[in-house]
């Protein structure tokens, strides 16, 4: 694979993982764009390789929390909450890995199609505005229990149709749920870390038994190119959500999606 597209991709991966705009949708969209044979599913989860190292070193110090909350028991506030936030994590991402996992073949033969991701990127645009916009949004992150958990756990099964965003559907479950946009998006990259995981896994096996059309040097350069330009979003995407809400995403869905539909039909 030329080594411009392997950037290219990588850049356009990380900068969309975290958005709520699909980064199925824009891999697509600039294969086709630049002429380029779609570059298959487990190019795709590379890069989620170097978006997962991203959101590592973003809130390794919420994850370094966790991780002695859990090697070493303690009775202050704090070291609970972080014990129940591992727990809140794991719950919610239980449903998208046996669904993943049930339905690989299905995505990566029927569902990789222009017309679903134009489809779901302006539907599920249109519901992630109706839920910043109905009922209270003012629970923290502190407020997250074990059902809102699971039910954005649930909700995040959806983001296997290519299209819908990963960030984007749990961002809006967050939000119907009465979360404020920081605590939905905080969670919502959080929950990134097991689902991106379990893809990774999936794509080192792949490419090591030789069922991968990429070499290890291209996987690698996808992998840091990816990694760099998803600190990069999360940083700044937390700042753009204080300031100028979700809005801004829902239009920039809807025009997306009708450009897929444009190059579809």
């Amino acid at each position: 694979m030329p080594l411009f597209h392997i950037i290219f991709l990588a850049i356009v991966q990380g900068l969309t993982e975290f958005l709520p705009v699909s980064s199925a949708a824009h891999l697509i969209l600039g294969g086709k764009v630049m002429g380029w044979e779609d570059q298959g599913l487990v190019f795709d989860l590379a890069l989620h390789i170097g978006t997962l190292l991203a959101v590592l070193l973003y809130f390794r110090n919420d994850l370094w929390g966790m991780v002695e909350s859990c090697v070493r028991p303690s009775s202050d506030e704090t070291s609970r909450r972080n014990r129940f936030m591992v727990y809140c994590l794991a719950v919610a991402s239980i449903p998208v890995l046996i669904v993943g996992a049930l339905g690989h073949d299905l995505v990566e033969v029927w569902l990789r199609d222009l017309r679903v991701i134009g489809i779901t990127t302006i539907v599920f645009g249109i519901v992630m505005w109706w839920a910043d916009r109905v009922g209270a949004k003012s629970k923290t992150l502190a407020d997250m229990d074990m059902k809102s958990a699971f039910k954005i756990g649930l909700a995040q099964t959806i983001a296997l149709i290519p299209g819908v965003s990963r960030s984007g559907i749990t961002l809006t479950a967050g939000r119907f749920l009465g979360f404020d946009v920081d605590a939905a998006a905080r969670f919502s990259f959080l929950l990134s870390i097991p689902v991106i995981g379990g893809a990774g896994a999936f794509a080192f096996m792949s490419v090591a038994e030789g069922r991968a059309p990429i070499a290890w040097g291209d996987f690698g350069l996808a992998v840091l190119f990816a990694a760099l330009a998803g600190w990069a979003c999360i940083a700044v995407f937390l700042k753009l959500l204080r300031t100028i809400g979700l809005v801004p995403f829902v239009i920039y869905r809807l025009a997306l999606g009708v450009v897929l539909l444009w190059f579809a039909f």
